[in-house]
């Protein structure tokens, strides 16, 4: 983890998991500045069983926090669907996520998807279309990036502009040990 000062500010890696398509973002913020850094999906959906999946899903992430270094995580919350085995993988593929952040001493935060939509757009209910074309505005970027890649960069916005409010930002936890272990 890199030292973070008034020049360098926060990155924020932000989190869209998935068991077919992982999507994740990195976002800094300089001051008031929130600066695109990097973006991708980690698709595995030729991997096959779900286990198999899971192993793709944490090697690449590993690689991306590796490239990336982040100072703090965030991640999409479970919502509950009606697809109870797809909200199980879900939470696979998020248990995944968590534990890749806490053996890199970057304990992630947890956001509620109408809100990372409410923060984004302005509206709770708006779809991925909308959500992926504001993550472009905010972010200044040419074009808009795929759904799930668009909702961690969505995400890691959402936690970025709650720290500006007092959200807290302090490390706690296993990964917090971890880290300074290392």
């Amino acid at each position: 983890m890199t030292t973070t000062s008034a020049t360098q500010g926060i990155v924020c890696l932000g989190l869209d998991p998935g068991t077919r398509n992982f999507g994740w973002g990195v976002v800094r913020k300089i001051g008031t500045r929130l600066l695109h850094v990097a973006h991708g999906i980690i698709a595995v959906e030729s991997v096959g069983a779900l286990c198999d999946r899971l192993v793709a899903i944490e090697a690449g992430l590993v690689e991306v926090v590796r490239a990336h270094d982040p100072d703090e995580a965030s991640i999409e919350s479970l919502f509950f669907a009606k697809d109870a085995q797809a909200a199980a993988k879900l939470g696979h593929a998020r248990g995944v996520a968590m534990l890749v952040c806490a053996r890199a001493g970057v304990a992630p935060f947890e956001y509620a998807p109408a809100r990372v939509k409410r923060t984004v757009t302005g509206a709770g209910r708006a779809d991925k279309a909308q959500v992926a074309q504001m993550v472009r505005v905010i972010l200044g970027l040419r074009e808009a990036p795929r759904a799930d890649a668009a909702d961690a960069l969505a995400i890691a916005l959402t936690h970025l502009q709650g720290r500006a409010f007092g959200a807290p930002v302090a490390r706690t936890g296993a990964g917090a040990r971890l880290k300074s272990a290392t």
